[in-house]
Parts: structure tokens; sequence; C-alpha cells
């Protein structure tokens, strides 16, 4: 763990409590920071929304833009949450904030420190624009004491996080549709018509305009890159950096995102061309396991997708990869123990793929439980005790293909095992 990890852990309550209060008292004893930000893009969703946040930096800094960003979770370091005009903030600088809220002895969860923390430094930078990404929900979120957003942006709407959004989507939607306010634009992408019918109805209640995907723009896959389309313009676009069918749908979002920014289509097509965001669909080629992989001659993809909306959108970006150019398949697969295993499983069911169970450090589901799962739903499944065993069976029995996914902390652990694969 880093060391900026150890301090949050050892000094702030590590449960996740969905509440304002707390964040309303620690930003007033702050001096409200987050009155005092950039114009702010406030991003919600159940997936996508941080590839969304991705693309929009990556369009935005195109355009010559001095951006900031906050976004959870990190996956290495901590300091990946919080950028600063496109770097990550430095552990002085972070040091120094979290001293300054700690010094003020009010009681607040780990996530409430860290979204102060960001507040601060970004009120405190200048630049042109800030992207927020919200941890959870939307409504109770410690990033909800924006009042006044630029745009409110929301990814697509699923079921997760049933412990604290429960299992309805029309309540998981209601949550997201918490960040909408009155006067700013809210950019909606493609919903289920019950998530659609939530998100209208809290838009009218604050009077916030919509632009919805599939309704006011689209965008899609055309002639190897992508082409987006709304009531005044259709552009011709490369394809996205970020692999999968899905990122066509996440592009799009942001490039509406741009146009409402009015930046130019040059600065869109560039920020598709670079945009990087780590263990979403992410080729591996370097470190122990990518190297591996490359001596054995096959491919090695890291996904953090953890629900079954996020395994669907992996298994069509496998199958589409598989139609192209078929090779054996494997997957290694480790998840949180209150993760819904089976839903995950069951979007992979027709991908032909063996599979690996794996562990990772915190509170993941037992391999041979989580291999039982598996099997359950007609996968060939084996409990390994490690990455580097369940690695080297795949490749020993012949996987030309091998995709590790199931839970950004296993992403965080590989990308973690050599320098030359941390995130930037």
């Amino acid at each position: 763990m880093d060391p900026i990890s150890e301090r949050l852990r050892a000094r702030h309550p590590q449960r996740i409590d969905l509440s304002l209060d707390r964040m309303k008292v620690l930003c007033a004893a702050l001096g409200d920071p987050q009155h005092k930000l950039p114009p702010v893009v406030h991003v919600a969703g159940t997936n996508g929304k941080g590839s969304t946040v991705a693309f929009i930096r990556a369009i935005a800094e195109a355009a010559g833009l001095r951006v900031h960003a906050y976004t959870s979770p990190h996956l290495v370091r901590f300091n990946e949450r919080i950028r600063l005009n496109g770097r990550l903030i430095g552990d002085a600088a972070l040091n120094d904030i979290l001293d300054r809220i700690e010094a003020l002895d009010v009681e607040a969860t780990v996530f409430e420190s860290t979204t102060a923390a960001a507040f601060v430094a970004m009120s405190e930078t200048r630049a042109d624009l800030a992207i927020v990404e919200v941890g959870l929900g939307g409504v109770l979120d410690a990033t909800n004491v924006i009042e006044r957003p630029l745009l409110s942006v929301i990814a697509p709407v699923d079921l997760d996080h049933a412990e604290f959004l429960g299992t309805s989507l029309r309540g998981v939607a209601a949550e997201k549709a918490g960040i909408l306010k009155p006067g700013a634009r809210g950019l909606i992408a493609r919903q289920s018509e019950e998530a659609m019918a939530v998100i209208e109805a809290a838009a009218r209640a604050v009077h916030a305009p919509l632009t919805v995907m599939g309704v006011d723009f689209d965008a899609w896959a055309e002639r190897g890159g992508m082409a987006f389309q709304d009531q005044e313009r259709f552009l011709d676009l490369p394809a996205p950096a970020l692999v999968g069918p899905h990122q066509i749908a996440n592009a799009g979002l942001a490039i509406a995102v741009a146009l409402e920014l009015d930046l130019p289509e040059t600065a869109i097509a560039e920020g598709l061309r670079t945009v990087r965001w780590p263990a979403r669909l992410q080729r591996l080629t370097a470190g122990p396991h990518g190297e591996a992989a490359r001596a054995a001659d096959a491919e090695l993809w890291l996904d953090g997708g953890h629900n079954p909306h996020a395994a669907r959108a992996l298994a069509e970006a496998l199958a589409e990869r598989q139609a192209k150019a078929p090779r054996p398949l494997a997957l290694i697969v480790g998840m949180l123990a209150n993760k819904d295993a089976g839903g995950f499983f069951e979007a992979l069911k027709m991908s032909g793929a063996a599979i690996f169970t794996v562990p990772f450090e915190g509170a993941a589901a037992e391999p041979e439980a989580l291999a039982a799962v598996a099997r359950g739903h007609g996968l060939g499944a084996t409990a390994c005790a490690s990455v580097d065993e369940a690695l080297e069976r795949a490749l020993r029995l012949g996987a030309g293909r091998v995709a590790i996914c199931g839970s950004l902390y296993l992403a965080g652990e590989v990308l973690g095992a050599a320098r030359e694969t941390w995130p930037d």
C-alpha cells in the first residue's frame, strides 16, 4: 500500500456512510473550496464514467485548456485520484493539504477527506476546467456539495453497490440523477427506458435541460473510425484509443460535452487518438505479466470491470476481437466477495473462455468459491493461488488471448508489480 493510502486508512474511518452533512461541515471549515473551483463538469454513472472523464480531459487538453480531474478509485498510488493541470498531485502538496484537514479535528470518512483534499488542491491551482467523478451514487456522494456545475453528465446506469444503492434500477437512477442541478445542462448517455424516465423526472424537478444520447445526438463505429452526429453537425472521427465497442458510446458522450464547451473538431479528434485510461481493456506488454505473455506469443489484456454490465461490455469487446483474429481465450478472474459473480459469469458464458480464479489483497472472494460460481454458469474454471500461477497455467494450456478481469483492485495489483506499468 502506498504511503498516502496508509496515512488515510490510519486516521479516518473506513466505512462508507452516504451523507452530505459531514462533508458540508468539513468544507465549511476549509473555506468552502468546492465553491472556488474552475468551471466543473460533474460525472456520475454506473459504468463508463471514468472512461468518459478520460475522454473529456484528453479532448480539453488537446484544445489547450488547463484541466483538473478528480477520479476514484486509484490503481497503484493514491495520487492518481487528483490531477492538477494534467499532472498527478505530488506527495508533498497532498500531505500538506491532509495536514490542514486533520488539524481541523472534523470527523470524516476516507472518501470525504480525500474529496475535500481534491477540492482544496483544485481551488488553489488555476485552471480552465475541473472534471469531477462521483464516487458512489450521486445524491449523497461527497462530491455532490458542488452546487453550480457547468455541466452534469450521467454515464450508463445499471445495478452495482447493491448494499448502498439497492437492487432497484429506478432507485439507482434516482441516486445518479441527484447530481442534476438547476440551470446546468445534463448530458445523458443512452439508458434503459426505466432509468431514463427517472432521470427525466429529476431534470424536470430542478429545471435542468437535458441532451440525451439516442435522441439529441449519437455515435457509432464506422469504417475503422467513429462517427458522431447531433442536430447541427456530422463528425467523421478516428477510432478511440480505448478499446471496445462500449468506448464508442463513452467517447460519444464526451464529444457531446466537448461541443457544449465549444471545443474544436481538431481537438476532439486528437483527444480520441491520445486518450489513456489504465485497466480498461488495457493491452499489457510490459512488466512481468506482459513479458510472460509476449514470450508465449499471446495477447494479455487488463480490465477492471466488476459488475454484470461491465462484463457484458468485456464480452462484446472480446467477441469482436475473436471474430477478427480467433485465438484460444482464457480469463483470469478475481472479484470482491460482495459483487455479483453470478451475473458477471453469466455475461461471459458464451465466450468459450477457460476461467482461472485468483485472490488479491483485501475482501476478495475465495478462488474456489468463485470457480464454483463460474462452473454453475457452464464455464470450465480452475482455482489458482495467484495471478502468476493462473497466467502460467493459461499459457501452458495454449491460450493465445488472456484477459485479467473482475476487479480494479486486482488490476491495481497487476499494474503495481513493476514501476514501468504504474499509471502516470
